[in-house]
């Protein structure tokens, strides 16, 4: 009589600290969930993890019994790319520490840390590196692919802030990446997402970020059309302390927001100004201000560092229902502004969203080969996001998402952001990574010739290397 893989875990880890779940064992269904609440795999086997030989040898399982194997952080991936069906799920949730160095202006991070705890202990020193808008969002997941959120135009993508990381191989070795060690994995880490291995630990570069003048400034979504080529104009020539991404949404129904404005739709900027000076934010927010209508509200605030990245939390917890599409832009022509303006009219739910984040500032001080990631001259990242708690409305805001970026798809650069992809097939993988792809694919065939590291925007192995 065959055995469950968690049975064969349970006998074959012998030194494993952490901890095993199955299917037939308490806690299952929280221990197999993810962030999307559309996402319901049943995995054979979650593994929690407590250290890197915890690691290696959950790797060194699912290699050796065929199993699938995912990998998962913070587990937010629209796709569900942390989980699978039938197969092994390496969870990170365990592996926590955050050493601050203010000294040197660096941060180790283990792998199963989200990004709300390297914010606060940062924050400590007046220290930040660049962390996405979500703070619940896994920092292993985020860093792979690339990192774009509130500072990227002052201090860069979150891969350009990695010094070295701590890897497990398919083969199970632990190795070290960095720029004068296993200079290929450290290449292809910073942008590459989870391909190559799963890091166990990350050393990351500080910048002084301490205060933020930061919140959103909201216009009807009425005038989308009059504030989008405002804003598009705008950014490209602001200072590089003053990050904006642009949005469509609601207004969320509840404080700090005025309840005559609780649900109502709009389009608007979210700020982040890099200082205290709440005078000379207002002067570098002006000439944006002063070219449109009265806002509706114009929020932003002196506060620190975590509260602006730490904002959307609420409005975005585990286990709403989401579906989401992506696009790099370089250009945003009137035509694609009217698609958004009627998208944006027509959003299917209040928690659903359009952001567009700025790509330019210190993200272009990098070459489009200095890293795997290859969109180094785009302009912006686009999101096209449908979001609901309740499943009945998954289809409608899965159409609403997948037409939305249908109709701005010909205006874009070609590929996306690979963290804010679902799972789209080899094509648009490829063309996310563009020239960069086929050395990518010779790392990969080195490193996991296997592919067992394949549960993710997939690089494929190359051929005959």
């Amino acid at each position: 009589m065959s055995i469950s893989p968690a049975q064969a875990a349970s006998q074959e880890l012998a030194g494993f600290k952490g901890k095993l779940i199955g299917p037939n064992d308490s806690g299952y269904d929280e221990a197999r969930s993810v962030y999307n609440g559309m996402i319901d795999r049943r995995p054979a086997l979650v593994a929690l993890c407590t250290s890197a030989d915890d690691v290696s040898q959950v790797v060194g399982f699912a290699r050796d019994h065929g199993l699938p194997l995912a990998v998962r952080g913070g587990g937010h991936h629209g796709a569900g790319l942390g989980t699978c069906d039938e197969g092994v799920v390496l969870d990170l949730s365990l592996l926590k520490d955050v050493e601050v160095d203010p000294r040197a202006r660096t941060v180790r991070v283990a792998g199963g840390c989200v990004w709300g705890e390297v914010d606060r202990a940062t924050n400590v020193h007046g220290l930040a590196t660049p962390s996405g808008i979500i703070s619940t969002t896994g920092v292993g997941g985020l860093a792979l692919g690339g990192g774009l959120g509130h500072l990227t135009r002052k201090c860069g993508l979150t891969i350009d802030n990695i010094i070295e990381a701590d890897l497990v191989l398919a083969s199970g070795e632990q190795v070290h990446a960095s720029a004068d060690e296993n200079t290929d994995l450290y290449w292809a880490i910073r942008g590459g997402g989870g391909n190559f291995g799963v890091v166990t630990s990350f050393l990351l570069r500080l910048h002084e970020v301490n205060t933020v003048v930061a919140g959103p400034t909201f216009w009807p979504v009425e005038l989308t059309a009059e504030v989008l080529p405002a804003y598009r104009d705008f950014i490209s020539h602001a200072p590089r302390e003053l990050n904006a991404f642009f949005l469509i949404g609601s207004v969320p129904p509840a404080p700090p927001f005025p309840e005559e404005l609780h649900l109502r739709k709009v389009c608007g900027v979210v700020w982040c100004y890099i200082g205290d000076d709440t005078d000379e934010a207002a002067r570098l927010m002006a000439p944006l201000l002063d070219g449109l209508p009265q806002p509706l509200l114009h929020g932003p605030a002196p506060m620190p560092h975590p509260a602006i990245q730490s904002a959307f939390d609420p409005v975005y917890p585990p286990g709403d229902q989401w579906y989401w599409r992506a696009d790099f832009v370089n250009d945003i022509p009137a035509e694609a502004v009217d698609a958004h303006a009627k998208f944006g009219a027509e959003l299917p739910s209040w928690k659903s969203t359009m952001h567009l984040y700025p790509i330019d500032g210190a993200v272009h001080d990098h070459t489009p080969t200095e890293t795997a990631w290859s969109y180094r001259d785009a302009r912006w990242a686009s999101v096209f996001a449908g979001v609901d708690p309740d499943p009945a409305n998954a289809d409608l805001i899965k159409r609403w998402t997948v037409d939305y970026f249908d109709a701005l798809h010909p205006y874009s650069a070609g590929g996306a952001y690979v963290n804010m992809m679902m799972d789209e097939g080899q094509e648009r993988v490829r063309a996310s990574y563009r020239d960069n792809y086929a050395r990518l694919a010779r790392i990969k065939a080195d490193r996991d010739p296997d592919n067992l590291f394949r549960l993710n925007q997939n690089i494929e192995p190359a051929p005959g290397s």
